[in-house]
This record gives C-alpha cells, sequence and structure tokens, in this order.
C-alpha cells in the first residue's frame, strides 16, 4: 500500500516537474516572441496617445482601459484563433498575409512623411477629439486590430523557426501569454504617457524643490515626449514594415535576391567592424529595411492620394 502511495506521489512529482518546465518553455518563448514584434510595439504604443488629446483627463483612464479591453478581445478571440487555424490548415498563407500588413505599415509611415511634407494632413484625430468616447474608442479598437495582427503573427513565426514544438496547444499557450502581456506592456505605458502632465502638475505643486524640479520637467517634458514618440512610431513603421516584406519575398521565394543583398551587405558590415560589428549589422539591416519601408510605402501613397484615380474626390475639388 505504502509503496503504490509512494509510486503515486513519484508519478505526480514527475508531472509536476513537467509541468514546470512547459510553463518555463512558454514563458521563454514567449519572451524571444514579444521581441521579435518589438518594433510593431513601439509602433502601437507611439500611435494611441493620440486619440485622448484634447479631451477631459477625469475620462483618460476609463478611455485607455476601454481601449485596452478591446485589444485583448481582437487579439483572443479574432487574431489568435484565426492565424493558428491558418497554421494548421494553410501555413503558406501566414507569409502573404504578413507581407499585407507589412505593406500597409509602410503605407501609414509613409504617408504621415507626405502629409508631414506636403501639408495635406487629413486631421483624423481632431475629429475624433471632438467626438463622443464609443467613435474614439472604435476607432482606435480598429488600428489596433491591425497592428495586433502584425504582432501576433510575427510572434507566431518566430515560435515556429525556432522549431522545438509545433504542437497546437503549446503555441496556443504561447500566443495568450504574448497577447496579454503586450497588450498590458502597450497600454500601460499609454496610461502613464497620458498622465505624465497629471503626476508633473501634482509634484510641481509640493513643497520639496526636488519634486517641484522633477514636476516641472515632466509637464515641460510631455510635447517633446509625444513628438518623439511620433517620429519613433513613423520611423517603426517602415522598418518593420520593410523587413517583413524584405523577408517575406525570400521565404515565399517570389523574389529573394534583395533579402540575400540585405543580408550580404550585413554580414560585410559585421566583420569589417571589430567589437561593433554586432550592432552596425544591426543598424545596416534596419536602414535597408526602413529604405524599402519607406519605397513600398511610397508608392501606395502615389497610387492612394498624388496619382489623378487615387485622390479624393474632396482633394479634386479642393484643387479646382
Amino acid at each position: 500500500m505504502s509503496g503504490g502511495l509512494f509510486a503515486l506521489l513519484d508519478d505526480i512529482s514527475v508531472l509536476a516537474r513537467a509541468a514546470a518546465a512547459s510553463i518555463d518553455d512558454v514563458a521563454a518563448a514567449s519572451g524571444r516572441a514579444s521581441v521579435k514584434a518589438a518594433g510593431v510595439v513601439v509602433d502601437d504604443t507611439a500611435v494611441t496617445p493620440r486619440y485622448v488629446e484634447g479631451l477631459d483627463p477625469k475620462r483618460e483612464l476609463p478611455i485607455i482601459k476601454r481601449i485596452t479591453v478591446g485589444s485583448l478581445r481582437n487579439k483572443l478571440v479574432f487574431i489568435v484563433p484565426a492565424i493558428l487555424l491558418l497554421n494548421a490548415f494553410i501555413p503558406w498563407l501566414l507569409s502573404p498575409l504578413l507581407m499585407l500588413g507589412g505593406t500597409y505599415l509602410c503605407f501609414e509611415g509613409a504617408e504621415k512623411i507626405w502629409e508631414k511634407v506636403s501639408g495635406h494632413g487629413h486631421h483624423a484625430g481632431e475629429e475624433e477629439q471632438v467626438g463622443d468616447e464609443d467613435t474614439i474608442v472604435k476607432g482606435a479598437v480598429t488600428t489596433d486590430f491591425i497592428l495586433s495582427a502584425e504582432i501576433m503573427v510575427i510572434s507566431l513565426k518566430a515560435v515556429l523557426d525556432e522549431g522545438l514544438n509545433d504542437s497546437f496547444w503549446y503555441l496556443l499557450a504561447v500566443m495568450v501569454v504574448v497577447a496579454v502581456f503586450i497588450t498590458l506592456v502597450v497600454y500601460g505605458t499609454v496610461a502613464l504617457i497620458v498622465k505624465m502632465d497629471d503626476i508633473g502638475l501634482s509634484l510641481s505643486r509640493r513643497e520639496s524643490g526636488l519634486s517641484q524640479t522633477v514636476g516641472q520637467g515632466l509637464v515641460s517634458g510631455m510635447p517633446k515626449l509625444l513628438t518623439v514618440l511620433s517620429v519613433v512610431g513613423v520611423a517603426a513603421m517602415l522598418w518593420v514594415g520593410g523587413h517583413i516584406i524584405l523577408v517575406g519575398l525570400e521565404e515565399t521565394g517570389w523574389l529573394p535576391q534583395p533579402y540575400e543583398f540585405v543580408h550580404h551587405l550585413e554580414e560585410q558590415v559585421h566583420h569589417a567592424t571589430g567589437a561593433l560589428g554586432g550592432v552596425l549589422g544591426w543598424l545596416t539591416n534596419t536602414v535597408a529595411s526602413a529604405i524599402l519601408g519607406l519605397l513600398v510605402g511610397a508608392l501606395v501613397v502615389a497610387v492612394m492620394h498624388v496619382l489623378p484615380f487615387g485622390k479624393d474626390e474632396g482633394e479634386t475639388a479642393g484643387a479646382h
């Protein structure tokens, strides 16, 4: 009897160790997958604060909470099941879909540059600011859906590229962890950013000279931070979108030469620059990806806005 009990306890111990190892594997894979999607995460973080600009400060956090819930719903209810089903039944479709999303990111980045240079901004943010909360949240969650889809597909491909475990349940566990982790990081950071001026104002009213200095620094630094985030967001769109297209062209076999050229250039820089080779090699790949992203995005912008058949009716009428 005691022998059977000890055998049972030993089996339970083995199962517990196996479960712990599986959890460690999922956590490690989730972390690596999240890093792979960092560029889109930066973009997502940079885009969201504009949705609450000009609103009642008391409503900022409730709106961000609603957007956070919508983002989690996007990922867990729609995106994760969809990409896992695609991976199970038509995995070859993942790369083209990812490239389509990358093209959209390139377009978004190039369009922002075009609007800045040409002065033909859409002022969409201003319209959202004067709208009701439901409209604001709906617009933010719609934008989030596209960025979240990119994040989750990039994460899935990162896990698959490791080749360690491609079972449905393992992938589901990793994707759920990535979805929750990235959503909390993005919108936790967004909440901190939009409340930074309020925190600074509160600190500036305290008696401590240090608190006042820090508070005034936060208040005066907030506009600069938003400007930096805007620039970083555009750069991230072009870099990530261009890199997705670059890798996708090679993986699908449609046009492998650009990837081979950039990879060869990266290796040359890596080996020629000594201790800084890793950083400079990565930077070479990043710049090349951003250039490709800008070219692709500019082409789409030309079709959508510059060429006669791509102009909006309002723009055409305004030209007359």
